[in-house]
């Protein structure tokens, strides 16, 4: 057996009749996915796969919209100088430029503003407002930020700034007194509550130029996809339609960011969520986000490309500082504890989120990264967490330990007093212990089919595709194989990931495991292997396959690993006993206790999940009690040589009948000058001869002292399997047929035969004993 990493979970299948109501020439796995997401007629399935613009809704539904947008008009036409007061992640640098196009088609006189990560922090301050209003600044509008910022908001009525919010954070308890708010969540006419910021702010854009800018939407794609929002309703429309028109854009910064990402004609979700997304993140999290701004608003095409090539350099050293601090972290983390939180002085706070992630996938547990600084008695930094726990939840039941914080259920930021660190670990930890099971902290997969290796080509992963983009709310499929593979090896440099091969009639489906490399020598040949992953399309010489992508696999059968002969030499320590156990299934051959066969028999082997034998035992009876009691997940046959004390076939009874004829006419003779004769006529080697005589010895039908052999009258009829050491013999050879000289095969059916105490029917196999 093999664990997965994950849990997974299975989702419902639809009864078959309901795919009838989608009437389109699409494979029944795709119609059960439209089921899954809830969509059971034609119309709604079309509507999903061409997702259309009208279908927007409209923005002066948003409250606030009204008010905002105759502010916003009334400052332009008066030159007012306006203030777009932006966040440093692509969502907020992507809203900022933006309403930025919005305010110049109206000519207004405006500028932008995003605060410092590292000497400023999240969202409007007071101190940038003070130099806002002295700079001449009478409107501010944030985008992507600001629902929290109750003490800004009276600074800026103190000031006599109108401040405008538009934001899509979740709003707290209070919320600011201001000129205006613009937030679906406060918003009770606007249906869709899950617009990113960058939705909001095109939603503000439209609603002042008195039309959808078109020429818009791929900031909005870039930010809807970036944040991680649902991509269902208004963002899947404004996705689609973005990554469409980040194709085509004529937007000098947009077309030299395309050239530094290395993206071809056709743009997808993933290609902003690992290509364009990280290197406009990367700027804020290292310094000033104003060059991303700046480039995303560039005219002049070298000039952005320099931009680009510096933004590229800043995600360079940005992945780098993220691996240095991982390490450093890994090494902090205390295993015994249901939530990790680590602080160092020195860490830099801008990519903290990006090292809990990292630690959240390796422990399976919510983390909590932070920068501690002393001179200021606080640590400040990122959260993330686990599916089973809302994280913002379960601070918010502790705030008062904060001074600062905001997030969602996966993810957080948070400043509080070095002081309150010990007891936010303990208020979580409990929180934690109380709430959430051991299961619950595996991350879960969510299964939507299992397939045939017949079902997998080309044809079915195109449609598929017509369900992109893929992303929260809309997950990228994921379907189970669950087959015998035909090849598994590892690949790449390190030998770090994995390949399996699984066949069918039809042809063969390739799939590879980043990372996985390690489970290779946990597969056993021959067994069942089941794999959850998405499916793609590998282009390759002008070939187009089906491949799998693993995220996970796992084995329910227990598996038999045969590393019979010289390959034991290789694999197994020198010092080992007899037997050995082991608790983890994933390295069969590591034992963590070893035994001898009497000592294991006698002992309670169920809490292990490994046995392992690495020499032969007397008889089998004693392998059998050990299987029998502990029923492995995993069995290790690695017997390095045989003793071989019966170096000989083993006797047909027509030899032994031949043998006591001789010793019957002959009376008696020396078994040394006997020997040549017996193996001229009969090829009996010494050993054999030696074994007989023993035998008949045994049976007091002879007399077996100093090198003769004497007929001896027999007074009462026995059998030779009445003889200890015809017995002996036969269980020893019996121990080595099966344990030493059967085949794979044949070996995996004899333990099956005495794992599974309630099926007696089995037939044993047979060894021509």
């Amino acid at each position: 057996m093999l664990s997965s990493k994950a849990n997974w979970k299975y989702i419902n299948n639809p009864p078959v009749e309901e795919r009838d109501s989608i009437e389109l020439a699409m494979s029944p796995v795709v119609k059960d996915l439209f089921l899954q997401r809830g969509i059971t007629t034609t119309e709604e399935a079309n509507q999903f796969m061409q997702p259309d613009l009208d279908d927007l809704f409209n923005p002066f539904l948003l409250q606030g919209m009204d008010k905002a947008v105759e502010r916003i008009r009334k400052a332009a036409e008066n030159q007012e100088k306006i203030l777009v007061y932006g966040d440093y992640d692509a969502d907020g640098v992507s809203s900022t430029v933006i309403l930025l196009h919005a305010l110049k088609k109206l000519e207004a006189d405006c500028e932008y503003y995003i605060p410092n990560r590292f000497t400023e922090g999240y969202g409007p301050n007071e101190s940038a407002f003070r130099q806002l209003h002295q700079a001449g600044f009478g409107l501010i509008i944030t985008v992507d930020t600001g629902i929290a910022a109750v003490h800004e908001a009276e600074v800026a009525k103190e000031l006599g700034i109108d401040l405008i919010i538009t934001d899509h954070h979740e709003p707290q308890a209070e919320l600011p007194d201001c000129y205006a708010i613009i937030h679906p969540k406060v918003s009770k006419d606007y249906s869709f509550k899950e617009l990113a910021g960058v939705g909001v702010s095109l939603k503000l854009a439209e609603a002042l130029i008195g039309e959808l800018p078109k020429e818009l939407l791929p900031f909005t794609a870039i930010g809807t996809i970036a944040d991680l929002v649902p991509l269902v309703s208004e963002n899947r429309i404004l996705a689609t339609f973005g990554l469409k028109e980040l194709q085509r854009t004529s937007h000098i910064g947009l077309k030299a960011l395309k050239q530094v990402c290395q993206l071809d004609e056709i743009i997808t979700e993933e290609d902003i969520g690992f290509r364009i997304g990280p290197r406009l993140n990367a700027v804020g999290r290292l310094g000033s986000a104003d060059l991303a701004v700046d480039l995303l608003l560039e005219e002049d095409y070298e000039v952005a490309v320099e931009m680009a090539n510096e933004l590229n350099l800043i995600n360079d050293r940005r992945k780098k500082i993220v691996q240095d601090i991982v390490e450093e972290a890994m090494e902090m983390v205390q295993t015994d504890k249901r939530i990790i939180i680590v602080a160092k002085e020195g860490w830099n706070e801008g990519v903290l989120g990006i090292v809990a992630s990292k630690l959240v996938q390796k422990f399976d547990r919510p983390a909590i990264v932070l920068a501690v600084k002393p001179e200021q008695g606080i640590v400040k930094g990122s959260a993330r967490s686990i599916p089973a726990f809302d994280l913002f939840e379960g601070c918010m039941t502790v705030r008062d330990l904060f001074t600062h914080f905001g997030g969602h259920s996966q993810a957080a930021g948070m400043t509080l007093p070095i002081e309150n660190l010990n007891s936010l670990e303990t208020a979580l930890n409990d929180i934690l212990l109380q709430e959430l099971s051991e299961e619950d902290f595996k991350q879960e997969l969510n299964i939507n089919a299992t397939l045939d290796i017949e079902d997998i080509d080309v044809s079915l992963i195109e449609e598929i595709a017509r369900l992109a983009p893929f992303g929260m709310g809309n997950p990228k499929p994921l379907f189970e194989i669950k087959e015998v593979p035909k090849e598994v090896r590892q690949i790449g440099s390190k030998k770090n990931h994995l390949k399996m091969q699984f066949t069918s009639v039809k042809g063969h489906v390739d799939t590879v495991g980043f990372g996985f490399g390690e489970l290779k020598d946990a597969i056993s040949p021959h067994t069942k292997v089941s794999v959850a992953g998405e499916l793609s399309i590998n282009e390759w010489n002008g070939r187009r396959n089906a491949q799998m992508m693993i995220k996970d696999l796992k084995i329910t059968e227990w598996q038999l690993f045969d590393f019979r002969g010289k390959k034991a030499e290789q694999v197994l320590p020198d010092a080992i006993k007899e037997v050995f156990v082991s608790k983890e299934s994933i390295q069969p051959v590591e034992p963590i206790s070893t035994f001898t066969y009497e000592e294991a028999v006698s002992m309670d082997l169920t809490c292990y999940h490994t046995i392992g034998f690495t020499e032969l035992p007397d008889n089998l009876d004693d392998v059998k009690q050990i299987i029998k009691q502990m029923n492995p997940k995993n069995i290790v046959v690695a017997i390095r040589h045989a003793a071989n004390n019966y170096p000989f076939q083993f006797p047909s009874r027509k030899e032994f009948v031949d043998y006591y004829g001789l010793i019957k006419r002959h009376k008696q003779f020396r078994l040394a000058e006997m020997q040549k004769a017996i193996e001229q006529h009969r090829g009996w080697n010494e050993a054999k001869v030696s074994f007989m005589s023993d035998v008949f010895a045994d049976l007091s039908f002879a007399e077996k002292k100093d090198g003769w052999i004497r007929y001896t009258e027999a007074t009462n009829k026995k059998d030779l399997t009445e003889s200890e050491i015809y017995q002996t013999c036969i269980k020893q050879k019996e121990a080595e047929s099966i344990l030493i000289y059967s085949n794979y095969q044949d070996l995996k059916k004899w333990f099956a035969s005495h794992m599974d105490t309630s099926v007696n029917a089995r037939e044993e196999v047979v060894y021509g004993l």
